[in-house]
């Protein structure tokens, strides 16, 4: 893997499923990688799945009833092997078909979406995985690029001044409403994109966790084209 296009400090490569599970973050590593090259015609999948949903959540017995090319047969052995893999590891995975997430334009303060950079959080150690199969893939920033939005003082003062927030209730205010989840880029940050085929996992917030969570957004759609992702 040494010529991989993930050649970053923040990324460890790994070699299979096992690998990926059981390695652990260290020092500023936050996300593990196992980048592979997959064959098969997954946009076949989409084209017979997807609806005028905005999201589709494909379910394994309607993937399985699907009448399929060689190729696109082929695509649908490594979904419900990765489905499998990772719901053996004990996660929840979702196959989605993705025309766009909602937006949160509406904010006053500055958008909560998936497509902010943003890292995620949940009440028991876990981790994040998720692969794109088809369509444009997610990104990650290393956290040293970054800024957490709400230690940008204009901001600070907005939340505080709009919501008549006290310097004592800040904290738990912009955890309720997610504001400190979302985090800026700081000048010439390039960042990674994560790639097709290659499954991803990303370390979340957690206060028993050892590293920083892995900071990361969802791409722009582009018009007409649908994304096939597994996420957990």
């Amino acid at each position: 893997m040494a010529n991989s296009s993930f050649d970053n400090n923040q990324v460890q490569l790994v070699n299979s499923f096992v690998e990926l599970v059981s390695t652990p973050y260290k020092g500023i590593i936050n996300a593990n990688c196992w980048e592979r090259t997959l064959i098969g015609d997954f946009h076949e999948i989409i084209k017979q799945l997807e609806t005028d949903e905005q999201i589709v959540n494909v379910e394994i017995e309607d993937l399985i009833e699907l009448q399929l090319s060689k190729q696109g047969a082929l695509a649908r052995e490594i979904l419900l092997n990765d489905f499998k893999l990772l719901s053996d590891y004990g996660a929840s995975p979702n196959l989605n078909i993705i025309k766009s997430y909602d937006r949160d334009s509406d904010n006053p303060i500055f958008p909560t979406d998936v497509y902010s950079f943003h890292v995620d959080r949940s009440p028991i150690p876990t981790d994040t995985f998720l692969c794109t199969y088809f369509g444009d893939s997610s990104e990650i920033i290393p956290n040293s690029q970054a800024i957490q939005k709400i230690l940008i003082p204009e901001i600070r003062q907005e939340i505080k001044e709009r919501f008549q927030v006290s310097d004592e209730n800040f904290e738990s205010f912009v955890i309720e409403n997610f504001y400190d989840l979302h985090y800026d880029l700081t000048p010439n940050t390039q960042p990674i994109t994560m790639g097709n085929g290659h499954l991803w996992r990303l370390e979340i917030d957690h206060p028993q966790l050892q590293v920083p969570p892995c900071i990361h957004r969802a791409p722009l759609e582009k018009n007409g084209q649908s994304r096939l992702l597994m996420i957990c």
